[in-house]
């Protein structure tokens, strides 16, 4: 029946094969993203076995940028954005010239012409969005001055994609394809516009989808999840978290000939100044993560593995102009413009890969008969390894920062290379470590800051850790989980560690390892179930509160107490019992 069910088949196959590839990448220490793409190679054409459906494998990718677009928006504001333009501009526009015309360079040395080499250079000058923020996510750089010129460097690539991929079918019979005027656009070929005409056209349909979404979708968007919170319906709200990620995406992709993951990332910018930006992300995150892999396995079916055997010389001089040139030129850039050179390897480190951008010109490249198939051959080929490789390159710039930049050295960092940026240890001994500020956690946090008790947080978004910062709180940024983040807490010197977080799983970690440090720390969990409880218990936890049970304890005790009927006066208010969370908090953390 699989051949009656090529969805099915195609999820199904991609998500399993990627589980198993993924799981042995991560075995040998390899990024689970070598293994979502090996999977792709393993369910493509090129390889025996099981052949997924390409076309429902692509569609089913852009969901997932759709979806990974709209968590960058929500957290990157338009700040963010405008305080980094003067680097990210001028600094993403040459980088992209220099990558484009080492392109075309190898492109001629090939025997190709002008215009394939022109599409070649373009695919190898934009990075992947994927590959880039899952890096500054694990670095925790995403809200240092790196982290944000970084991105702002790739929303500029990406713009300037959005109009090579408008303009490259309307200019490919310019260029020796087979091009024609309905390429242009509906709007375009029936205005009979030129490749002047055309391109303002361009321009002028981008710029009002940006100015649309400053103007009304900065009120409207926001609008509508508070309207939507107010119902108290939880599945209403991740309802409506989708619908606006996907519909604006789609829209703007329609009618103003946007990319969706330019559409995308717009409508999560939009929402940032709302206060339920953070329980957004969270809603959308399982469907984010689970097509984001699908994206990956849809590169993977596009390769051919017989390519670097047949090319290896010309894949290799692709490989150098991914990982050296454009790195090189992106490091000089930054350097120019009085940045650290911390920044600049950073910078030149995160834009050593190719990705989703890359293969989507590809694609329209051997369409239009401007790029040879070989060419794109090349581009995944050095899509797969440039992505393999950017790991290492981290590490190296990890290593290089504390010897070239003084400002960032250390004795620690210039003694051992560190994978990460370190984290520093609080001075804090007999405290209390809070994991979690939801709004469980911001009772228990509220309850200790009034007793005196002292307490820091471990605490993985921004903004909730942005805003202990302003009370006076001390936080630590990062997961728990990690071994570095929950060591920076001084678990050895602390007397209390409260896991507030309703994860069990990832509460059974953080408990198993902070008795490790401390056999004699106080360790007090929540859950909800018995099955949980007695997983953190086996862990090491000493108390194990199961919301649940509390509650009903608590309504039992109100019955008890069986209290004299009475009439109630409109200005009385009820009784409430908070146990489960306060207004305006937080998702339930």
């Amino acid at each position: 029946m699989l051949h009656d069910t090529p969805l099915i088949a195609t999820i199904v196959a991609g998500l399993g094969l990627a589980f198993v590839f993924g799981a042995l990448a991560q075995r040998f220490r390899l990024p689970p993203l070598v293994g979502y793409l090996l999977a792709g190679v393993a369910a493509g054409p090129f390889t025996p076995g099981f052949v997924a459906d390409q076309a429902l494998a692509t569609e089913l990718a852009e969901l997932g940028i759709i979806l990974l677009m709209f968590g960058v928006g929500l957290h990157f504001s338009l700040n963010d954005l405008l305080s980094v333009r003067a680097i990210a501009l001028p600094g993403a526009v040459v980088q992209i010239a220099v990558a484009t015309l080492m392109g075309l360079g190898l492109a001629q040395a090939m025997g190709w012409s002008v215009g394939a080499g022109l599409v070649f250079g373009l695919a190898l000058s934009v990075a992947s969005t994927v590959v880039l923020l899952r890096a500054m996510q694990e670095r925790r750089l995403m809200d240092t001055d790196r982290g944000k010129i970084a991105v702002g460097w790739l929303i500029v690539e990406d713009l300037a994609m959005v109009l090579a991929l408008v303009l490259l079918p309307a200019l490919a019979s310019v260029l020796g394809g087979n091009g024609d005027a309905q390429t242009a656009g509906p709007l375009a070929a029936r205005l009979g516009l030129g490749l002047t005409g055309t391109l303002l056209l361009t321009v002028a349909k981008v710029g009002l989808f940006i100015a649309l979404m400053l103007v009304v979708g900065r009120r409207l968007i926001p609008w509508i999840l508070h309207y939507v919170a107010h119902t108290g319906s939880r599945e209403l709200f991740r309802l409506a978290v989708l619908a606006i990620a996907l519909g604006v995406a789609f829209g703007a992709t329609k009618l103003f000939d946007v990319s969706l993951a330019l559409g995308a990332f717009f409508a999560g910018m939009m929402l940032t100044e709302s206060p339920l930006s953070q329980r957004a992300a969270q809603e959308s995150l399982p469907l984010r993560d689970a097509f984001a892999v699908l994206f990956f396995v849809s590169v993977g079916m596009l390769f051919d593995p017989m390519s670097v055997i047949r090319e290896p010389w010309p894949l290799i001089a692709t490989i150098f102009i991914i990982t050296i040139g454009k790195s090189v030129a992106a490091f000089f850039i930054v350097l120019a413009f009085r940045h650290p050179v911390s920044t600049a390897l950073t910078i030149s480190a995160s834009l050593a890969q190719i990705g989703e951008f890359s293969f989507i010109l590809a694609e329209i490249g051997v369409v239009t008969n401007l790029l040879p198939k070989e060419g794109r051959d090349l581009i995944l080929a050095g899509a797969i390894l440039s992505i393999m490789l950017n790991p290492l390159i981290f590490a190296g710039v990890d290593w290089l920062i504390p010897r070239l930049d003084p400002r960032r050295a250390s004795p620690k960092a210039a003694a051992a290379p560190a994978a990460r940026e370190a984290i520093p240890v609080t001075s804090l001994t007999g405290h209390a470590i809070l994991v979690g500020y939801g709004r469980v956690g911001n009772i228990v946090g509220s309850a200790m800051k009034e007793a005196g008790q002292p307490f820091l947080v471990i605490e993985d978004a921004d903004a909730i850790v942005a805003g202990l910062k302003q009370k006076d709180i001390e936080a630590i940024m990062g997961n728990a989980v990690r071994a570095d983040v929950l060591a920076a807490a001084n678990p050895s010197a602390a007397r209390y560690l409260v896991v507030a977080i309703p994860e069990a799983f990832e509460a059974g970690q953080i408990v198993q390892q902070a008795r490790a440090a401390n056999p004699q720390i106080r360790i007090i969990a929540r859950a909800h179930s018995d099955a949980e409880v007695d997983h953190l218990t086996r862990l090491g936890a000493d108390t194990v509160i199961m919301g649940e049970r509390e509650i009903a304890r608590a309504m039992i005790e109100d019955l008890q107490r069986q209290p004299q009927r009475r009439q109630v006066e409109p200005q009385d208010a009820p009784t409430v019992i908070a146990l489960h969370g306060v207004p305006n908090a937080p998702a339930d953390r």
